[in-house]
């Protein structure tokens, strides 16, 4: 997917922007010449992640942050706008979670993984609307999950905070929309993505975490993000064929498909008795202090690099037209057949 520049750049925040889909969203924002601001706990991939932006051209600011601190989320906003002006797009992305059966995930964990998946993306979202609402422009592109509709086994702290975020995001919508406000809110709902955070992720599982397949690249995720930032009157964005099965399935069969993932998502979750990762966990604290882990994690081999349910979704309006069309033509022909 191609996309036509901007003449004017804009100042954009991106939180999670050290690794995985928030460090793709980096290199797709920076092609515009955007003003960046990155956020992430991990110092060594936001300079990477900086230094990439530089080279294609945006001026860049880096701010090692927590967002499950409202403070820290306020001084990020402060600083954003100190340095590049008014922000006009502020993307949520940073989150941790735990892999492991709900009973053996402790109370100070399950707490965590909600304040920095869910209360992170209010405290941001405050931040920003604080200085968005009194000029009446800006846009916050908050990045979901097919798991905010549908929760899996073995993620209970993670879909718990996905369902929040789905359920305060169309609250705050419905609040914007009422006030007539220029200020748009998207949400963009993605498949398991090819992200390093499998090696990260606090576990508890026999063996390595990975995602459910078919897995995504996370350079699908960052072009619906941008499109969505340029596109924000939609309410969300759905990427990946296996997102759109798994929300009309639970739409349509939620029990059954809860026999299903009974049965497959235990496995599907993990690699046979590979070593486990309990002991590398970023739930606490950041594990990227040494060194940078890009963009991808370990799944490149299987990992698709286009999404025609992504295309879909950008083009309701044209797949609409089309298929009246379709429809009249054959309502017209078997008219004339009669």
């Amino acid at each position: 997917m191609t996309f036509r520049a901007r003449s004017t750049p804009r100042t954009v925040v991106i939180t999670g922007a050290s690794a995985g889909v928030g460090r793709a969203c980096v290199r797709a924002f920076a092609t515009e010449g955007n003003r960046l601001v990155l956020v992430a706990r991990g110092a060594a991939g936001l300079r990477a992640a900086s230094a990439e932006a530089e080279t294609a051209g945006s001026p860049v600011r880096t701010i090692v942050a927590d967002v499950a601190d409202p403070q820290a989320c306020e001084a990020v906003a402060a600083r954003a706008e100190a340095e590049f002006g008014p922000v006009d797009v502020w993307v949520n992305d940073a989150f941790v979670s735990v892999f492991a059966p709900f009973t053996e995930i402790s109370p100070e964990e399950f707490r965590r993984v909600t304040e920095v998946t869910y209360l992170g993306y209010v405290n941001a979202t405050r931040a920003a609307l604080a200085r968005m609402l009194p000029r009446d422009h800006g846009t916050i592109v908050q990045v979901g999950s097919a798991i905010a509709y549908r929760g899996i086994p073995l993620q209970t702290a993670y879909s718990g905070a996905k369902h929040a975020l789905q359920g305060w995001h169309e609250a705050l919508r419905c609040e914007l929309l009422a006030a007539r406000s220029g200020v748009r809110v998207t949400m963009v709902q993605l498949p398991a993505v090819n992200t390093p955070q499998f090696d990260w992720v606090l576990n508890r599982l026999r063996g390595r975490a990975r995602p459910v397949p078919p897995v995504h690249q996370p350079e699908i995720a960052a072009r619906a993000v941008r499109y969505a930032a340029d596109h924000p009157g939609r309410r969300e964005y759905w990427v990946g064929a296996s997102t759109a099965a798994t929300l009309l399935a639970n739409a349509v069969a939620p029990g059954l498909l809860d026999r299903y993932l009974a049965r497959t998502g235990i496995d599907a979750q993990q690699e046979g008795l590979a070593q486990r990762t309990e002991d590398r966990s970023n739930l606490w604290a950041p594990l990227d202090t040494g060194e940078d882990h890009g963009a991808h994690g370990r799944f490149d081999a299987e990992a698709r690099e286009r999404s025609l349910q992504l295309w879909a979704s950008q083009h309701h309006g044209l797949l609409v037209a089309g298929t009246a069309g379709v429809l009249g033509a054959a309502a017209g022909a078997l008219a004339r057949g009669r």
